[in-house]
């Protein structure tokens, strides 16, 4: 075995090191730790991977209905599987929470890596694609931003699925370079990519724009198309079991409304990183000058980026989520100017006299100038403005270097909070006990759902979000109403407009929304719409409310706890309540209506389904998507008086993850299943489901006995049959190659 150079070492300790500082941020201690991992969406995300563990999984699916938010929603059909599936699948290895933890930090361990891999499969000359690697340093610690993806506080606030994403996004262009040269890597360029689509949409489409601008670069040639289509095809083929419901069914989703960012230059060009621009600067010229298509394939997705950011009108897509890929190729491309500047130095350092002399170092160094100890040098640059700010003790006002000032990180700090998880925070006694107690409720009354009150101090147990758990911490048994992936459902507007009517300081996290003030008995009235059966107070103002509301019966109380947070200590009672009729399946006591030139679409249902919810004198007239020729046909605006049915009793109810069963004394009848609607439900024994205001199911039962069954739809049939043909074109190339190398 050939021993390795010690440019090959310097630039391994160099990746190796930039990896360590990212792992040892990370604490390791916390990060392989047992407890259950908290902080912002994350403390919520491991919930739906652990559903993928203990449900999907075991029944061969990898996507599927989850009964535990929003009266039950299609779980991974509106997001991103392949981080979850590998946090599953690790589960089965080493303890679930640990594997959650991993994944939720592998993209952000990868990316040295992988930038170094780009630079490798681009053809990059040491120690460039080292350089490329320490580079990551600066973009995964860097605090402009918090949220939209990327860098460190991005991954612990929940994006770890963009982390991963643009990790092998990266190691994706990489391919691509080279594949633009050499014509192989068909079958890793179609693997990677679909695991790209498969982890995050703006990696995605980060990863195709970027093949998009290789490809031109190279210029079009046969080969090369024919490349381009084999690979992006497979791939292609290969996530069409996700990718189409994924796109037929958008119409299914929620648009939060979020606002775009106008801070256009403070977000582009902030004051604290200028140096990384200015650096990047270089880099274009250098790469211009050198016509370096791997450099100029990061200006130019850089620049396409800000321009993304600043003209992405307003839509679903945030354009908040362009900044993280401006920034990466910043730093990447400062990172090419910062090796140049070092090269060109080792080149001047190479030019003193004696060096080629006879017996001289040029005889005993062979490698290219700089490639042994820039490497070093590059991590150490790196660490330069990384390490200061995390040895800074959070809290503190920072230091002062001559004209720089150095602000703490709270990378350190957030990592503590997420990885020391729920069980160590201060709040946990009293999450432990109100968790303790639904199960006793539960245990008394029956498994069903549970609406929370909402308070932002909440975030004493972990995270806002932390009774999002409570179906995760009781085996399914009780429901959370609100719950984490609020784009999946398009039952969410209307846990909304309950929040608010059920809080005394609800989020109203969805934009656009008619919210009124604090109404517990129309709150009531929603929940018993919506099948809720538990509702849980700790406002005194919302208590005082229950307390009178004859609908509600106080079943059980925890509390007064003294929980310390941001400083104080707040005392807090929990009331939990059983509300009463609120059955999951419910006869109608009037006849459907049915809405005409009405889509599925938000622009189209939501305003009529929300003014029908936020009316009750209309309530008596359920209107739908569809129904048999006898029930009336209305325009938007328009309820028709109630048509009175003949009376039916509703028995037997039975509800599973992906079942609803019931009996009913007669048939013919319409029945309200409120359960949220979604095309993959079918029903046997009855006609239907159709979608009912808000967001419900109406079937009129065949038979006495009806069962409505969550399946698929056609989209996700003919997604699967695509897939199947794209393992056999995976197959084809990976066969194709070894064909090719056969001697």
């Amino acid at each position: 075995m050939r021993r390795p150079s010690a440019a090959s070492i310097a630039t391994f300790v160099a990746v190796a090191g930039a990896v360590g500082i990212v792992f040892w941020q990370l604490d390791p201690a916390l990060l392989l730790s047992r407890t259950t991992i908290d902080g912002g969406d994350t403390g919520a995300h491991v919930a739906t991977a652990a559903f993928l563990k203990s449900y999907l999984i075991p029944n061969g699916h990898l996507t599927g209905w989850d009964p535990g938010w929003y009266d039950g929603f299609p779980l991974y059909t509106f997001y991103f599987p392949l981080p979850d599936l590998f946090a599953a699948l690790g589960g089965y290895v080493v303890p679930f929470n640990i594997a959650f933890k991993l994944v939720t930090a592998l993209g952000s361990l990868m990316l040295p890596a992988a930038a170094w891999a780009f630079g490798w499969l681009a053809g990059l000359e040491r120690p460039r694609p080292a350089f490329l690697a320490a580079a990551t340093l600066p973009y995964l610690f860097d605090q402009t931003y918090t949220i939209y993806g990327g860098n460190l506080y991005s991954t612990l606030a929940g994006e770890y699925a963009f982390s991963f994403g643009l990790a092998l996004a990266i190691v994706f262009l990489g391919v691509v370079v080279r594949a633009m040269r050499t014509g192989r890597y068909r079958a890793l360029g179609a693997a990677l990519l679909a695991a790209i689509v498969l982890s995050h949409i703006v990696a995605m489409g980060f990863a195709l724009l970027g093949a998009g601008i290789a490809y031109l670069m190279a210029g079009p040639t046969r080969r090369r198309t024919w490349w381009m289509v084999t690979t992006i095809g497979t791939a292609g083929l290969l996530t069409c079991w996700w990718g189409l419901p994924f796109s037929f069914e958008q119409s299914y989703t929620t648009n939060m409304g979020w606002q775009n960012l106008t801070t256009y230059a403070a977000s582009l060009a902030p004051v604290a990183d200028r140096w990384a621009l200015g650096l990047a600067a270089l880099g274009v010229v250098v790469a211009l000058w050198r016509r370096d298509r791997a450099t100029l394939l990061l200006v130019a997705l850089g620049a396409i980026s800000a321009v993304a950011f600043v003209v992405d009108p307003q839509s679903k897509l945030y354009n908040a989520r362009f900044l993280p890929l401006w920034w990466i190729c910043v730093y990447l491309t400062a990172g090419i100017a910062a090796a140049e500047v070092g090269v060109w130095l080792a080149r001047m350092w190479r030019r003193r006299p004696g060096w080629d002399a006879p017996g001289g170092l040029a005889e005993r160094v062979r490698a290219a100038p700089g490639a042994i100890g820039l490497p070093l040098a590059g991590l150490a640059g790196a660490c330069l403005v990384v390490l200061p700010p995390v040895l800074i003790p959070y809290g503190s006002p920072g230091i002062s270097i001559g004209p720089v000032h150095v602000r703490a990180s709270a990378v350190p700090e957030w990592v503590r909070w997420n990885y020391s998880g729920y069980q160590s925070k201060p709040g946990w006694p009293e999450y432990h006990a109100i968790v303790t107690t639904m199960e006793k409720v539960a245990g008394r009354y029956g498994c069903g759902r549970a609406m929370w009150e909402y308070n932002p101090s909440l975030n004493r147990f972990g995270t806002p979000m932390a009774l999002m758990l409570l179906p995760y911490w009781t085996g399914g048994c009780v429901d959370s109403m609100e719950g984490l992936l609020f784009e999946s459902s398009p039952t969410t507007p209307y846990h909304f407009l309950n929040q608010a009517e059920l809080s005394a300081q609800p989020s109203e996290a969805m934009v656009g929304l008619p919210y009124g003030p604090l109404d517990v008995p129309l709150g009531v009235e929603h929940l018993q719409m919506l099948g809720v059966r538990y509702f849980m107070a700790s406002s005194p103002i919302v208590q005082a409310e229950a307390a009178a509301d004859p609908a509600l019966e106080q079943v059980a109380v925890t509390g007064p706890w003294h929980t310390p947070y941001q400083g104080q200590v707040l005392t807090t009672t929990w009331k939990i309540y059983l509300v009463r009729a609120s059955s999951v399946v419910a006869p109608l006591a009037g006849r459907p209506a049915v809405l005409t030139g009405v889509g599925p679409g938000q622009t189209s249902w939501l305003p009529v389904a929300v003014h029908w919810y936020d009316n009750p004198s209309d309530w008596a007239t359920v209107l739908t998507a569809g129904g048999p020729r006898s029930w009336t046909r209305v325009r938007a605006g328009s309820t028709p008086p109630a048509a009175p049915l003949r009376p039916v009793t509703v028995s037997k109810v039975k509800v599973t993850t992906s079942t609803v069963s019931f009996h009913v004394s007669r048939t013919g009848i319409p029945v309200l299943v409120k359960v949220s609607y979604f095309p993959a439900w079918h029903a046997t024994g009855a006609k239907g489901p159709w979608r009912a205001v808000p967001n419900l199911m109406v079937v009129v039962p065949t038979s006495n006995n009806v069962t409505l069954t969550y399946g698929s739809t056609p989209a996700g049939t003919a997604g699967a049959a695509l897939s199947a043909l794209g393992l056999l074109a995976l197959g084809v190339l990976v066969a194709r190659r070894r064909a090719l190398t056969v001697p």
